[in-house]
C-alpha cells in the first residue's frame, strides 16, 4: 500500500457514505493515533485495535446524529507520497473557518491544529476532517 492515511481516509469516507456503523482498516501506528484524535475531537465514537497480537486490525466505531447523519461531513487528504506539504506554526489553516481540524505530523507527535498553534509548532499538514 503506497498511502496507508489516504486509504484509512477512503475507508470512513465509504463508510460514512454506506452509513456503516463500523469501520476495519490494517493497523499502524500513525492510523491509531489519528483515530485517538477523532476520538478527542469527537468525529468518531470509538476505536479499538483487534487480532491475536492485538496490532492486526484497527475497529472504528463511526459516530451518528439522532437522524442518522454522520457527524463526519467530509475528509481531504492534503500531503501526499508525491506532494509533500509543511506548514509553520504561524500559517496552520483554519479549516471551516474553526468549525473543523486539521491534523499535522510534528516533532512532538501528531496533534490538530488548535494544539500546534498553542504549543508553536508547525509540521507536515496529513489532513482536513469536518
Amino acid at each position: 500500500m503506497t498511502d496507508p492515511i489516504a486509504d484509512l481516509l477512503t475507508r470512513i469516507r465509504n463508510s460514512k457514505q454506506r452509513k456503516y456503523k463500523d469501520v476495519y482498516a490494517p493497523f499502524s501506528k500513525i492510523k491509531r493515533e489519528m483515530c485517538h484524535i477523532l476520538k478527542q475531537e469527537g468525529f468518531i465514537q470509538d476505536f479499538k485495535a483487534l487480532g491475536t497480537t492485538g496490532l492486526d486490525e484497527i475497529k472504528i466505531v463511526l459516530k451518528y446524529g439522532k437522524k442518522e447523519e454522520s457527524v463526519i461531513t467530509d475528509l481531504k487528504r492534503v500531503s501526499k507520497p508525491g506532494r509533500r506539504v509543511y506548514v509553520g506554526s504561524d500559517s496552520i489553516p483554519y479549516v471551516k473557518r474553526g468549525l473543523g481540524i486539521a491534523i499535522l505530523s510534528t516533532s512532538k507527535g501528531l496533534m490538530t491544529d488548535k494544539k500546534s498553534r498553542a504549543e508553536k509548532v508547525g509540521g507536515e499538514l496529513l489532513c482536513y476532517v469536518w
